[in-house]
């Protein structure tokens, strides 16, 4: 892209973010070209890259929902994209979204964000929800519904391969193997490069990884949310799988932004959850001083210490935090170059072990919805 050309079509942000070295292309952490999944992350300001499967990421990825206001609040899109751009220019290679958030509207707005540097990313999104049948909420993982997806996608993101395309929900009305065989085809036409799934159990993923080969699974994933550990891990070490834990800062608790006596508005997702009713929130504070508690020995803020904690299990475990501001985000990425050791895991394991929590993670609804 000449100069110009890129100059033109960042005008307008913030002089802050050019002179952090937005506007220098040659920042990127990627190296690799359109439609290549070989390339290897180059060592930038988040130090480490991840692999999940064939993919190449950062240690640490952003997570694009709360943009659009699922925790509350509306945003603007031309300060999303900036905080996206932020993220970039920071050292983030690696962005999550969905057709379902918005539905669209985050789609659109990384896509914007990252026409500029496209090849120097990595985006993940998802299909599986009824979106274009005005049913958000009901699954449809049809193969001919999977094609009008991607189609969809590929549009609002501006790009002409989608990184990593996610199964958001399994099905159970149709086959997994109907889908794997469906990705597999849209592989072979270099529409998508790496194929995976969302809050599959272990079965699942066996079938789809027999008929596609399969880079990662997303799940909620924390301190305080460890059944992936017993469920899907084993699994995933065996077949190279790598694993994209989403509300990695349990939704902001753990950040320690969550208080005994916080309410939240209806439109906040967080207000249908159990875990946060207020009996349940007074029941599980002792968790946050714990974890205040050890990211004050180690010289870190309560989010850097709950991603530490996570970066320190596995190699091929990349947290995609979300945000919508730029303090928080600046806040949890200090926490990707810090590794706690196999002592500290277990002397903080078994303190967290002690202390018993109130509240399952998702309402009902969600719940029936997710594959076990």
């Amino acid at each position: 892209m000449k100069r110009k050309d890129f100059l033109k079509i960042t005008s307008g942000l913030a002089l802050s973010l050019v002179s952090r070295g937005w506007a220098g292309v040659g920042s990127s952490l990627l190296s690799d070209g359109p439609g290549s999944s070989s390339g290897v992350p180059k060592k930038g300001f988040l130090g480490e890259s991840r692999r999940l499967g064939g993919l190449e990421v950062s240690s640490i990825g952003l997570g694009c929902l709360p943009m659009v206001g699922y925790y509350g609040g509306k945003y603007d899109k031309q300060e999303m994209i900036a905080l996206i751009r932020r993220a970039f220019d920071k050292g983030v290679t690696f962005f999550d979204t969905a057709e379902v958030y918005g539905p669209y509207t985050s789609e659109e707005w990384v896509g914007e964000a990252l026409a500029p540097v496209r090849n120097q990313v990595r985006i993940g999104t998802k299909f599986g929800f009824g979106v274009e049948e005005g049913r958000p909420s009901s699954l449809n993982s049809r193969p001919d519904h999977i094609r009008r997806a991607v189609e969809g996608s590929l549009r609002r993101l501006r790009t002409d391969h989608i990184d990593l395309f996610y199964q958001h929900r399994v099905d159970p009305d149709v086959p997994m193997e109907e889908v794997a065989g469906t990705v597999k085809e849209l592989m072979q036409e270099g529409k998508v490069l790496h194929f995976g799934l969302s809050e599959a159990g272990a079965r699942s993923i066996r079938r789809a990884y027999a008929e596609c080969p399969v880079s990662a699974v997303q799940s909620e994933y924390a301190i305080w949310w460890r059944e992936p550990e017993t469920k899907i891990f084993p699994t995933l070490e065996e077949l190279g799988i790598g694993f994209v834990p989403y509300c990695p800062l349990g939704r902001a608790f753990l950040a320690g932004a969550v208080r005994e006596d916080s309410r939240f508005q209806k439109r906040d997702r967080r207000a249908t959850l159990p875990r946060f009713t207020p009996e349940a929130l007074r029941f599980n504070m002792p968790l946050t001083v714990l974890v205040r508690e050890w990211a004050e020995r180690r010289g870190m803020t309560p989010a850097q210490f709950a991603l530490s904690w996570m970066l320190s299990r596995k190699p091929w475990i990349a947290p995609v935090p979300g945000t919508t501001n730029p303090a928080h985000l600046d806040d949890f990425l200090g926490g990707a170059s810090v590794r706690l050791s196999e002592s500290e895991l277990k002397e903080f394991d078994l303190a967290c072990s002690r202390i018993p929590l109130m509240g399952h993670r998702a309402d009902p609804f969600t719940e029936s919805q997710i594959d076990k």
